[in-house]
């Protein structure tokens, strides 16, 4: 794997990376946008959140288009790759608690590999 850590790699700087998808689009528009379903706000409760938790070392950042609009709001956690689909607060707390805090996954709220093999 090309892209895979090798061991003189320095230290990773965070230990999960979270992108928000923050793109805002035209109302309207065939695609529409995670802004306009409220990513903008749920980016800002799960900076909160992750405090709240006290999960260290953990980076939540808006993201533009991560191109998955019309499956979002969406967000995509790294260094794992996972996909969530996360429109209400008890989402991001699932996501949070479950991925983040506990090294699992929320297979409900997990987006699939390919936009629109669901």
């Amino acid at each position: 794997m090309p892209n895979a850590r090798r061991p003189d790699d320095p230290p990773l700087h965070f230990e999960a990376h979270i992108f928000v998808c923050c793109n805002r689009r035209p109302d309207g528009y065939r695609r529409g946008s995670c802004a306009a379903k409220g990513s903008e706000a749920l980016r800002d409760y799960m900076k909160v959140r992750v405090k709240e938790l006290g999960l260290t070392n953990i980076r939540v950042n808006m993201a533009g288009c991560l191109d998955r609009c019309e499956q979002g709001p969406a967000l995509v956690i790294y260094p794992e790759g996972i996909w969530y689909k996360v429109a209400t607060r008890e989402d991001v707390d699932a996501v949070l608690e479950q991925h983040v805090r506990d090294g699992g996954r929320v297979p409900a709220l997990m987006l699939p590999a390919e936009p629109g093999k669901e």
